[in-house]
């Protein structure tokens, strides 16, 4: 415990980061501070299942940041992005600089990689890190609270359709659907019911 006058730090365990794909959030808390920034091509990937088939096939031994647009509360529910962790951390380990990009959440146990989460808006929201390719440079920069996707045409890139990967049926979920598609970001609490100021 430390005192109010000589804080762990100064501006807290959190970082707001903005750029030309939106704003996220960087839990700088428990990563070491030569990984708070990281310049390198992106690695698009449309669930944790297929980030997992990667990273066990060999793919993944590089410099990367990975992307996993999709998951934010419209696309399915945002689940818990926390299998993506460890795999992150042994390529880290190894050397390479990674990262995670997504407009998907963690419970606030995304470990020792860089993570920049709950990108708003998110992909089914129009938002551009739906239209991020594989190879597009991603630069992410806590320190300077900075986040941006190096192509010059991304903003004329088609939109997503909704992936059946990530709009899964069955299960009851086809009952939900109505709510996830009126969710609000996750900015404001990705709920379906909005406040009205008198």
């Amino acid at each position: 415990v430390r005192p109010a006058s000589d804080p762990f730090d100064a501006e807290g365990g959190l970082r707001l980061v903005t750029g030309n794909v939106g704003r996220a959030i960087v839990k700088v808390s428990a990563v070491a501070p030569e990984h708070c920034s990281i310049k390198a091509p992106a690695r698009v990937f449309t669930s944790q299942a297929a980030f997992t088939r990667a990273f066990n096939d060999g793919e993944l031994e590089k410099d990367f940041v990975a992307v996993l647009p999709g998951q934010g509360p419209r696309a399915n529910g945002m689940p818990e992005l926390h299998k993506l962790t460890p795999y992150l951390g042994v390529l880290q380990n190894r050397g390479f600089k990674v990262a995670l990009l997504t407009d998907g959440r963690m419970s606030g146990a995304s470990g020792k990689v860089l993570a920049a989460i709950q990108v708003t808006p998110e992909s089914l929201a129009g938002g551009l890190i739906g239209r991020i390719r594989d190879g597009d440079v991603v630069t992410i920069d806590a320190g300077s609270g900075t986040m941006a996707v190096d192509a010059a045409d991304i903003e004329s890139r088609p939109a997503p359709e909704a992936d059946s990967a990530n709009r899964q049926v069955g299960m009851g979920r086809e009952l939900f659907a109505t709510f996830r598609e009126n969710s609000a970001g996750a900015e404001q609490g990705a709920g379906i019911f909005t406040t009205v100021s008198a």
